[in-house]
């Protein structure tokens, strides 16, 4: 089967061939910055988000899994791996009746509001020159605050070993990968490369990025043990920053002058938008190394089909569940552990039927 997949794994990437390993010390666990990136619109959950929330907030501040909302969720994950001052929440600044009762007990200083949606990257870079300016040995991990995992130990232990190793190779950036369980095409696809030797945690090369894959590629990339994207990504501030003035030069000097003359707001309107992972990572695969998650069950909310399959599997009943069109009957065996397809604009209770309709073929179709 041709899948246009490319082997890359030949040589050693020039960034680590010259980098040592560098030993962490009790010193840096103060520098160790968590950066929420909670600023999305959320715009395929509003469906969901009106049903049980009333209006369209953005994904973060909804409640779906219980009476926490996903930033609360969030925080509480990350409460026992950082300190109180070393959280950094980027936001934007229309999402502020929503944001502003949730960050409630959390000091102004680190709480980002930017003036408009500029993408993950832009978002980014905002938070590391911030952090720079207070601390130039900051240690940073990149933490999305709308996807769900269903062990938050294991979660804990992910962030604690993506971290070490941010540590122990200080030039490169280290991003999470979760074990792929089927071939999703709506997940960005990370190609691992050759292991690292002597590290006290797996650590692999990463030989591209693949971003939204077609079918065929995407059971390819499954076969190969290639690992899902989860965007949760740790590096010093400094190597961070590099790697994005290599990436995106021009955004970086405007946000450092901007910021310089108190000017956000100008700079960001004329500011293009910037996905981090495909403008900036995937043409630099030599800066990057990955670990491999296998047990925190992350999933990314992308869809209101992801929920209900999430729901289902946890065998969680829930009251929103029941009002309206009908009730969706959840059990751990409802939905096939494979993604549903399902378009921006329907409805959660279509989404629902939709996955009622597939318990016929449940067991045949499922792919773990």
């Amino acid at each position: 089967m041709s899948s246009g997949l490319i082997d890359t794994s030949s040589g050693v990437p020039p960034v680590l061939e010259n980098s040592r390993a560098a030993l962490p010390s009790d010193e840096t666990v103060g520098h160790r910055w968590a950066v929420v990136l909670a600023g999305g619109d959320g715009t395929r959950l509003q469906s969901l988000t009106l049903k049980i929330a009333g209006d369209q907030r953005p994904k973060q501040f909804c409640s779906f899994f219980g009476a926490e909302t996903l930033l609360t969720q969030t925080r509480a994950r990350l409460e026992p791996l950082f300190h109180v001052d070393r959280e950094l929440f980027v936001v934007t600044r229309s999402h502020e009746p929503y944001y502003r009762e949730e960050l409630r007990n959390v000091d102004e200083s680190r709480i980002l509001p930017q003036p408009l949606k500029r993408g993950t990257g832009v978002a980014v870079a905002v938070a590391l020159v911030h952090i720079l300016q207070s601390d130039p040995d900051a240690v940073v991990v990149l933490v999305p605050c709308d996807h769900y995992y269903s062990d938050d130990e294991a979660f804990g232990r992910a962030i604690r070993s993506v971290l070490s190793s941010a540590e122990q190779y200080p030039d490169v950036v280290v991003l999470v990968g979760a074990e792929a369980r089927y071939a999703e095409i709506e997940y960005g696809w990370i190609e691992v490369g050759s292991a690292i030797s002597d590290t006290p945690v797996p650590l692999f090369r990463v030989n591209r990025f693949w971003e939204k894959p077609s079918m065929l590629q995407a059971q390819e990339l499954l076969r190969r043990g290639c690992l899902w994207n989860t965007f949760v990504t740790a590096g010093r501030a400094s190597t961070f920053l590099d790697v994005l003035c290599t990436g995106i030069p021009n955004v970086v000097l405007a946000i450092n002058k901007a910021l310089a003359d108190n000017d956000l707001e100008g700079a960001y309107r004329v500011m293009p938008a910037i996905d981090l992972s495909r403008e900036v990572f995937a043409p630099q695969p030599h800066r990057l190394l990955t670990i491999r998650d296998a047990t925190s069950g992350w999933a990314d909310l992308g869809s209101p089909t992801r929920v209900m399959e999430i729901l289902a599997r946890s065998n969680t009943h829930l009251p929103w569940l029941r009002e309206g069109r009908g009730s969706v009957p959840l059990s751990a065996d409802s939905y096939r552990d494979r993604a549903f397809r399902h378009s921006p604009g329907q409805d959660v209770t279509d989404a629902g039927y939709q996955a009622k309709e597939s318990l016929d073929d449940d067991k045949q179709n499922r792919s773990i």
